[in-house]
C-alpha cells in the first residue's frame, strides 16, 4: 500500500544512523514489525504467573487418559501410514 506521511528528519536520520537500514522504508517498517512484536509480547506477559507445566510421568499418563476419553488418537502411538508401492517396485527404481 502506498502512503504518503511526514517523518521528523531528526529522528530518521537517528533511526537510519542506528540500524542497517538501506532506506527509509525498511526503517519504517521494522518500526511498525516492532509495535506489532511489542503487543503480542504484552499478551504474553499479561499471561505470567498463571501457566503451570507439570511434566512428571503422572501428568502425561493422566493427559494420555483423558485423550483417550475423548476418543483423541495417541500422540506416541500415531504412525504414518504410506501408499503401497507399485508390484513391480525395485529398490531405487523409478516407477
Amino acid at each position: 500500500m502506498r502512503t504518503n506521511i511526514v517523518i521528523d528528519d531528526k529522528l530518521m536520520a537517528d533511526v537510519m544512523a542506528s540500524g542497517d537500514f538501506k532506506t527509509k522504508r525498511e526503517a519504517v517498517e521494522e518500526g511498525l514489525r516492532m509495535l506489532k512484536r511489542r503487543k503480542a509480547y504484552a499478551a504474553i506477559r499479561a499471561a505470567r504467573g498463571t501457566l503451570f507445566w507439570d511434566d512428571s510421568d503422572e501428568a502425561w499418563a493422566k493427559h494420555r487418559a483423558e485423550l483417550a476419553k475423548q476418543g483423541a488418537a495417541n500422540p506416541a502411538t500415531t504412525t504414518l501410514q504410506e501408499p503401497a508401492a507399485p508390484y513391480n517396485a525395485e529398490p531405487g527404481e523409478q516407477s
